[in-house]
This record gives structure tokens, sequence and C-alpha cells, in this order.
């Protein structure tokens, strides 16, 4: 057996046998364990006890099928998970499975071929192999619709949204809910009730699909046109539960398999697994080892009570923080403590958060006009305006006031961190950046920026505190933009430009929706508010080089007022406070004058060059962060875009998209823009990978 695994056969029970299996940290069924479990079943079922309870032991979560060596070859003389199922499946004496904390996937998959389902509090049970890229392979397209209809299995199959223990009891997912504390007697207690009374429920397999009407099927389809679009795996998923609605099990599981081995191998698998391990590993390797983060994390402040500065509030209070908001004066902070009520109650009306849960929440926010309600905060996030001077004057206070062992965060997005940490004199050392994307309660993304003096135990305190607030997050280096911005900067510079030389704005926005991205930069612009963008244009307009290219055209538009959606007009027209723009022939006549200006001819523009010209700024813009190590990793660049800019997932995130398309091809390309546009010289990584024919991918393995 493999060192990892163990197994436990207790027999205490007269007439239950319980299996208790580990192989940590979350019990996958690696190779050796399914037939291990195989061989352990077959002998219960030869001692003659009357059931089986499978238990997955150490921290309890069945993970199933193990995602490492998904589109691997399997070692040929171990039996798959899947001939456990069937194992299971077929057991002439009833297996029953406790299930604690968590089964997905393969998991659950198990748990469906079992008779009985018993569960803890707080157990999350779902089949959340679409966001790997492959429908479930093991069942689950077959087995969870047989048990729960069609409908209801569908909505978990196709969102990839997991349950818990309550919501899976309801629909007859699971049984018996059982205390954590004594589980295992108590599951042993209920199944030799279920064995007295005679309760044995019949296979799976025979049972009929409910609900498994055409309408049913519609809905779904619209479902994943909404939720996983440009995604095959869903739609594999559901042609599997439709063809095989009628058709045995036997036959419905081959049609199954079929499914599920078209994906797994496949592009789109290949990134959505990519991008499991990248976010997984974003966070490693940046503290040295035995560098422990603050003990306690209770306190927050907030100095500031705009929008990201609430934002960034109800973060933390929806993650149990007590925090306490500042602002300069009191009209300021009231208009924020307004719009934080405001958004708690738009929860409630939701039925994202109870009447009572929101009163917590509120409960737990405190605030005051002056910065000195901060002293006793473990952490103080700096949410001010964008402006070094500003920023600067909050540090010098707060170095002052601040407990000794408080970190000092600040959200800027641009900004020099080290700079900002010079005004806090001899706490340079807790200073750090917490970058948060807007709406900061609601973006999975966090860029955590490590400055020259930030010290270690500063940085394992935002990395622990990352994690606490549920956030997807990256550590950059210091430099204009950090990891995330200063590569969309990138991306908008090229779309901008491609305005000038023909394209229009809905020309570029619908072919980079049409790649994968849910809006186009123009659309995002307008929505974000164009002068946010032009502030900052104008406080580092003396930075550029007046001899490089710059288009004027985001200027023109601001200049007249028009701010994007809030104002009616931006890039596009928004009649009426309409959400979804019109061309601007306004607008258009502003690009033309533009170009004519700057001694430009339009010309027709193909979709492929907008993609290219966009994305592969990108690529080239991310390879010198990397080279110039702001970035630790390529992956880190793909977890940004992805968390941050909604990079299609199935795409794996810019740098593994290039991968797929070949550094040779992207370098050949980018080498053409190179003689015929500005801002195109290849980023000497790109060169050397390209050169070696290697990826992106073989560079971060190459890392320890």
């Amino acid at each position: 057996m493999n060192k990892t695994l163990s197994l436990v056969e207790d027999t205490n029970s007269a007439s239950i046998r319980c299996i208790t299996f580990s192989n940590p940290p979350v019990n996958a069924m690696s190779p050796a364990l399914p037939g291990v479990l195989i061989k352990a079943v077959q002998k219960a079922q030869k001692d003659g006890c009357r059931a089986i309870l499978l238990i997955p032991g150490a921290s309890g979560v069945l993970a199933g099928a193990d995602i490492s060596v998904q589109g691997k070859d399997w070692p040929e003389d171990e039996p798959l998970m899947t001939e456990l199922i069937a194992e299971i499946d077929a057991s002439h004496v009833p297996v029953g499975i406790l299930l604690r904390k968590s089964a997905l996937g393969g998991g659950l998959e198990i748990a469906l071929a079992c008779r009985w389902r018993i569960a803890t509090p707080g157990t999350q049970l779902g089949q959340p192999e679409v966001n790997l890229g492959i429908p479930p392979g093991a069942g689950g397209t077959q087995r969870l619709p047989r048990v729960i209809g069609a409908e209801t299995a569908l909505d978990m199959i196709v969102t990839g949204k997991p349950i818990t223990t309550d919501a899976a009891h309801t629909i007859g997912l699971i049984d018996a809910v059982v205390n954590a504390d004594g589980a295992e007697a108590a599951s042993i207690r209920f199944l030799e009730q279920e064995l007295a009374a005679g309760r044995i429920p019949d296979p799976v397999g025979p049972r009929t699909i409910t609900g498994a009407t055409p309408e049913v099927f519609a809905a779904a389809r619209q479902l994943a046109a909404k939720r996983r679009r440009g995604e095959t795996a869903p739609i594999e998923a559901i042609d599997a539960v439709e063809t095989a609605k009628n058709m045995p099990l036997t036959e419905g599981l081959a049609i199954e398999r079929a499914a599920f081995l078209r994906c797994v191998t496949s592009a789109q698998a290949r990134a959505m697994r990519h991008l499991f391990f990248s976010e997984r590993r974003a966070l490693k390797g940046h503290v040295g080892a035995g560098v422990k983060a603050h003990a306690t994390v209770q306190s927050v402040g907030i100095v500031g009570a705009g929008t990201m500065g609430t934002g960034i509030a109800l973060a933390f209070l929806m993650k149990g923080f007590d925090v306490h908001v500042t602002e300069r004066t009191q009209d300021v902070l009231d208009a924020g403590l307004a719009r934080i009520k405001n958004t708690v109650q738009s929860s409630i009306n939701k039925g994202r958060v109870s009447a009572a849960a929101a009163e917590a929440i509120l409960g737990r926010l405190t605030f005051s006009v002056g910065l000195d309600g901060l002293r006793a905060s473990d952490v103080i996030v700096e949410a001010a305006f964008e402006d070094m001077g500003v920023k600067a004057s909050v540090f010098r206070e707060l170095a002052e006031l601040a407990k000794p062992d408080a970190v000092l965060a600040t959200n800027t997005s641009y900004l020099d961190v080290n700079e900002i940490a010079k005004a806090a004199g001899p706490r340079a050392s807790d200073v750090l950046g917490l970058h948060f994307f807007s709406p900061a309660n609601i973006m999975p993304l966090l860029e955590i920026v490590r400055g020259a003096q930030t010290s270690d135990m500063a940085l394992a305190t935002a990395i622990a505190l990352s994690g606490q607030l549920g956030k997807t997050s990256v550590v950059s280096g210091v430099c204009h933009g950090f990891i995330a911005n200063r590569s969309f900067a990138a991306y908008t510079r090229e779309a901008e430009f491609l305005l000038q030389e023909g394209a229009t704005p809905a020309q570029v926005d619908a072919a980079l929706v049409t790649f994968g991205m849910p809006m186009g930069p123009f659309a995002v612009r307008d929505l974000a508010g164009l002068d946010i963008g032009w502030a900052k244009r104008k406080s580092t307009a003396h930075l550029r080089n007046p001899s490089e290219r710059y288009s004027k055209v985001g200027d023109l538009i601001c200049e007249r007022g028009w701010f994007g959606q809030k104002t009616g007009r931006g890039f596009y027209l928004y009649p009426d406070g309409a959400r979804k723009g019109q061309p601007d022939p306004e607008v258009q006549a502003i690009i033309d004058a533009s170009a004519k200006a700057a001694g430009i001819t339009p010309r027709n523009i193909t979709d492929e060059e907008i993609v290219e010209r966009c994305l592969f700024a990108v690529v080239n813009e991310g390879a010198q962060i990397i080279d110039e190590g702001i970035a630790r990793r390529a992956s880190d660049v793909d977890v940004a875009w992805v968390n941050g800019y909604g990079f299609p997932r199935w795409r794996g995130g810019p740098m593994h998209w290039a991968g797929e398309l070949g550094l040779q091809t992207v370098l050949k390309q980018i080498e053409t823009f190179d003689k015929y546009h500005d801002f195109w010289c290849p980023a000497d990584l790109l060169i050397r990978l390209a050169q070696a024919g290697q990826s992106f991918a073989d560079r971060d393995n190459d890392m320890t």
C-alpha cells in the first residue's frame, strides 16, 4: 500500500463493518486506494456482516478523483475509482457512507453508489467537475438525477456549486444528519435501526430519472450559456443526462464515460487544471520557512469611506471582522456608512443574509472622524484618494498612532508602495499594499504588494488575511500598476490605438467578447467611469515619453464631461439610463479627428488582429513583469487576469493561452507588430523561452 494510505476495519459492531480509509490531505482516490477499498468491501461481504459503513478518515473530506493524475496514464495493475463505485453498487451487503466537511466530484459519486448517505452539519456536497473542464465521469450524470431528479441535478452539475447538509437532506440526497461529535457511533446506530426496521434502500441504478422534460433540458442549456459561456463540459454533461434518461444505468454510464474521456484531455481541461493548481500555489514561496502571521487579526481599520473604502469594509465585515471606518469629515463618513447599510439591506432583500446575520454584521462596525479611532486595530487599510501626498500624510500619522504590531496597508492601484512606506519612517517594515478590485466585497482578486522593506511577518499576515477573506490572491512586487493594472494598461492601450487605425469601439468589444471576455475594454471603461482613468493619466502625464505614440481619444471624450454610464455618455451612448451602450456618432467623429491629427489613415481591421493586438500585448507585458521579478510565476499573471478581469477560465489565462498557441508563434507575430507599431519590443523572457522551445509553464516548473 502507498505510504500515505491507511485503512482500518472495525468489527466492534456485530452487524456493521466500519471501513475507515485515509489518504491525506483530502482522501483523494489516488492510484492504490480504490483497489485497497475494493478488497476491504469484498472481505466484509464474505465475513457475513449485515451492512458496511465507509468512513473517510483524517480530515473527513472526501475529494474523489485525484486531480494531479487527470489526463495522465493510470497504472495498468490498479483498479479505477469507477471500479470501486461498481463494487459498492453491486455489493449484496448494503453500503452506507459517513460524509464530513465535503464530498465533491468523485467523492459524491462514490456516495451516490451507497444505499445510505449520512452527513454531519455543514458538509458540502456537489459535482464541481465543470470547474475543471470535464463532466462528471464516474456516474454523476446518471446517479444524481436518479436520486434527486433531473432539474435539481442539472443545476448542481452545470453551475458546479455545492449544497450543504440541510439542503441535501431536504431533497433526499442525504438520508440522515448526525452531530460531528460522535458521528461514527451515531451512524452505526442509524444503520442498525434501519436494518432492524427492514429499511434498506434500493440500489440507485433501477430508478428512473424524474422530471426529465424537454423544458428542463432547455433551461439547463440556457443556464450553461449564461454561466459557462464557451465551455464544452457543461453541454457534454447535459447531453449525457438527456440521452441516457430512458436507458439502463450501464448504458448511461458508457455515454457519460465517453463524454468524460473526450473532455479530460482537451485544451479546456488543461487550462482549468492549470488554474486550479496556479491559484493554490500563488501564495507559496514568498516568506521564509517558519515565519508566522500575527497570531490574531480581529480588528481592522479602514481609512476612507468612499466607494473603495466602504467596499473593503464590507469585505471584512462579511467575514466576521470588527471594522472601524474613519474619514476626514462627518458628511463623507455619513455617506459611506449609508452605502454600507444599503448594501447589507440589499443582501437581506436578495436572501443572501438573514436579518439576524445583517444585524450582527453592522454590530461589528464602528466609525469616527479622524484617525485616532484606529489605535487598537490589528490591520489598517488606507483607501484614501489616489494621490501620493494624501497617502504619505496618512501613513505619517498611522506610524505614530498604530499599535506596534499592526500591519499598515495601502489600497493604491498604481502608486509606489516604497514611497508610501518611506512616509511611515521606522514603521516601513509594517507597510505593504492590499490592492482590492472594485467592488471590493465581491471581486475575488486581491493583489498583495510587497515593498522593499516589508517584513516577512507583515507579508505572512496579509497572506493569511486574504485566505480569511476568501480572496484569490497573488503577491506582486512594486512597479507602476503592479501585475494586474500594468498588464491591463497594455491591453487598453492597444484597444484605443485600434480605434485610431480604423476599428470601432463596438467591433473591438465584440471581438474580445467572442474570444471569451465577459465585456469588451470600452464597455468596461464606461462601466467603471472614465474619469477615474483620466485622473490617473493626467497625474502621470509627466512620466510619458513625448516621442512615443499616445492616443488622446479617451481624454477628448472626458474633456466633454462624458464619463460613461453614470453620465449617460462615454465611448457609447446610454439613453434613458440604459445599461447597454449604443454607438455614438460624435465619439466616432472624435476618433476620426484624433486619427487625422496623428497622421493615421484608417484601414480595415480584422477581429483576429484585434484579439492578437490586445492580448499579445498582455502576454508581452506579462513576460516583462515576470522577468523583472514583479510576479514570481507566469501563472500569477493568469490568476490575476482570470479573477480580476474575467479572462475566460477555460483558456487558462493569457500566459497559459500563449503557451497553448506556442511561444514561437506568439513571438513571430509580436516581431511583426514591432515593425509597424509602437510599444512592441519583444520581452527578453519571451525570446529566451521561444528560442529554447519552452513555455511559461516550463519556466514556472523549473522554480523551487
